[in-house]
């Protein structure tokens, strides 16, 4: 299927029958105005910049990720340049719904500290199983700093409405942040659920020896293999654990290391390859970091 690539906030508008932007990089849509194409069935989207929407009803399926989503309940989502979307709908069915859409060109953010801290907030990289569920007193607070952005949006902009917006979105993301936390506390069953599954990937990918022909294990492999992005399941394992994903990779290895150093005759430089280390001395200082002793070390403390 075709995808559409949209470079500029200006270029969105005209593909969903809006009005031409009050600035070319940022721009806050009702949602109620969205049109689509009356043939429009279904469009894959690449957007150049990034696009937070608190949205209701719209209307349509959105595939982004593994799963399909109806909107309809609010339901927030943070979509990153460069990312697929692809929109669903039935011709027949209405267009619009409720919420906001914000889009924000990364050229809109230059000059300030969020320029570059935005890149950390990793709910930009989620799966759309993970968009972010607001509870009535949460999606007010939402939408209450968005109606502060639609104000200052609207106002005749001078020099001071960049930096005032840009601080109303860093407020946006913090209080995104925070309501993801709480989803991740909430939903401390299904998060468990995924912790077994990676215990067990792990426990079966090392009792296997595929790290032998693999190399060592990166976390976009395990990722993968659960189904979900890395951020997301570093994030979900250190709210659970205190470990990120690396950390329980890590752990396993040093397991693996400690049971060939204890009962089997290889050499460390045999035992390193073995563990998918390219050079045994990077297996050595790896494990130094980890146990306080050499491979030597631990491994005479066993004779």
């Amino acid at each position: 299927m075709e995808i559409v690539t949209i470079n500029s906030i200006t270029t969105y508008h005209r593909f969903r029958g809006l009005p031409k932007p009050e600035h070319p990089l940022i721009s806050l849509v009702d949602y109620s105005l969205l049109q689509f194409p009356d043939d429009a069935k279904t469009v894959n989207i690449v957007m150049d910049f990034y696009s937070i929407a608190l949205k209701r009803d719209i209307g349509a399926k959105l595939h982004y990720g593994q799963q399909i989503y109806d909107f309809d309940e609010g339901l927030m989502s943070f979509i990153a340049p460069g990312q697929v979307l692809r929109i669903e709908r039935d011709p027949g069915s209405p267009t619009g719904g409720s919420g906001f859409l914000l889009q924000i060109h990364p050229d809109f953010l230059w000059g300030s500290t969020l320029a570059h801290d935005i890149k950390k907030y990793s709910f930009f990289d989620y799966s759309i199983h993970e968009a972010l569920f607001l509870s009535s007193k949460e999606e007010t607070s939402i939408l209450n700093i968005f109606e502060s952005i639609k104000q200052e949006y609207h106002d005749n902009i001078d020099v001071f409405s960049q930096g005032l917006i840009i601080s109303q979105i860093e407020l946006l993301l913090k209080y995104c942040e925070r309501f993801y936390n709480r989803q991740f506390i909430t939903r401390k069953i299904s998060s468990h659920q995924m912790l077994t599954k990676v215990e067990n990937f792990l426990n079966g990918y090392f009792s296997s020896e595929k790290y032998q022909e693999a190399g060592l294990l990166s976390v976009k492999t395990v990722a993968d293999a659960m189904n979900v992005s890395s951020d997301y399941l570093s994030s979900m394992l250190k709210q659970l654990t205190g470990k990120n994903i690396q950390e329980h990779i890590h752990h396993k290895l040093i397991e693996k290391a400690k049971a060939k150093l204890s009962v089997t005759s290889l050499s460390v430089s045999e035992i390193a390859y073995e563990l998918g280390f390219e050079h045994p001395q990077s297996f050595s200082k790896f494990f130094k970091m980890k146990t306080n002793s050499s491979p030597l070390e631990f491994r005479k403390s066993f004779n």
